[in-house]
């Protein structure tokens, strides 16, 4: 167990190494001008092992992807009875805003929002993920709530819809010269009171299905 729990930790070093330092030279160079092999080379690792972390470009730039939405079902499938969805995941979702202020400097503007506001390949990616999101979100919603499949599916992309406006706002804020701290602060309540409405709608959308 010990010699397996050393594996996995270096392979998240390894992968959270790869990750930063594509953002760092996306933040360089933008998106369309960094490869695969410009990555391995600046990370020190060969470009099959970047290959191994990351199947392609794309998953670079949404390597967090994954691991959001499942911790964003999982609080949406926990949460306790009379508890909506929206509150479910709000701290979680506060956080994630609370966070812009401590990601480095030097790979923010290597990050999705600033990539997808200049760079139309990666404003599709953006796109793609919050469809993604959508229906994992919708599929937990429709396990835990006595909904119609349509609604769990519009509650599905209301609650992405979040996470884009997030997205969207960092870049164009980003673009237009604001500072981590001062994008940080003003989307704070924002997506506060987004939530809040969320939260009131999806009271009233329907009752959680029995446990």
């Amino acid at each position: 167990m010990p010699s397996t729990g050393l594996r996995e930790l270096k392979k998240a070093r390894a992968r959270r190494l790869i990750a930063q330092t594509a953002a760092r030279l996306f933040a360089e160079r933008g998106y369309e001008n960094v490869a695969v092999s410009d990555v391995a080379r600046e990370a020190e690792v060969a470009e099959q092992t970047v290959y191994n972390y990351f199947p392609t470009k794309e998953q670079l730039v949404t390597d967090r992807d994954q691991e959001i939405q499942d911790r964003l079902c999982d609080l949406i499938r926990s949460r306790p009875p009379a508890v909506t969805p929206a509150a479910a995941i709000r701290g979680y979702v506060l956080e994630s805003v609370a966070g812009i202020r401590r990601i480095p400097a030097e790979i923010w503007r290597g990050e999705i929002g600033y990539l997808a506001a200049i760079s139309p390949a990666v404003h599709r990616l953006a796109l793609e993920l919050a469809d993604r999101q959508a229906v994992a979100l919708a599929r937990a919603v429709s396990d835990t709530t006595t909904v119609p499949p349509e609604v769990a599916r519009l509650q599905g992309i209301a609650l992405a819809g979040v996470f884009q406006i997030i997205i969207n706002e960092a870049g164009r804020r980003t673009r237009e010269g604001q500072s981590q701290a001062e994008i940080a602060d003003e989307l704070y309540p924002m997506v506060e009171n987004i939530l809040g409405e969320l939260d009131r709608w999806l009271t009233v959308s329907g009752p959680p299905a029995p446990r």
